[in-house]
């Protein structure tokens, strides 16, 4: 084999690994994903969050808090603040939701009240069935 012939083959199998890298992650991008995603509930007993408390929990692998409201029952956020991440406390006495890392508040809808967070908290559908408490 000649040194031209050599380099000919080792140029075009560098080119096709080239393609193939760039190729697959593309073509594995526009496939639709496989499975269908599976809808997480979590289902927590009623008894847990005593009315007027607050319980943090895992769903979905992202913090949420549960709080027990008197007048409008139960309700949940994630507790990643929407500024930087930092996870909020509720705190009874005022009703709010407080983000300690740079005084972000959030009421108890989870609006915005006053701070740096652009936007309020993601909320959960909850709902009652019978003793427990479905999320998701």
């Amino acid at each position: 084999m000649t040194r031209r012939k050599l380099l000919r083959l080792l140029l075009g199998l560098l080119g096709s690994a080239t393609v193939v890298t760039f190729a697959y992650p593309f073509v594995k991008f526009l496939a639709p994903p496989e499975g269908e995603s599976k809808i997480k509930k979590l289902v927590v007993k009623k008894s847990e969050i005593p009315t007027g408390e607050a319980k943090g929990f895992i769903y979905d692998n992202i913090p949420v808090i549960v709080i027990n409201l008197p007048e409008k029952g139960f309700v949940a956020f994630s507790k990643v603040c929407t500024h930087l991440g930092c996870l909020v406390t509720y705190e009874k006495r005022r009703k709010i939701l407080l983000c300690p890392c740079h005084a972000g508040v959030y009421d108890i809808e989870g609006n915005v009240i006053s701070g740096p967070p652009p936007k309020p908290l993601q909320r959960f559908p909850v709902r009652v069935e019978g003793e427990n408490v479905v999320i998701g």
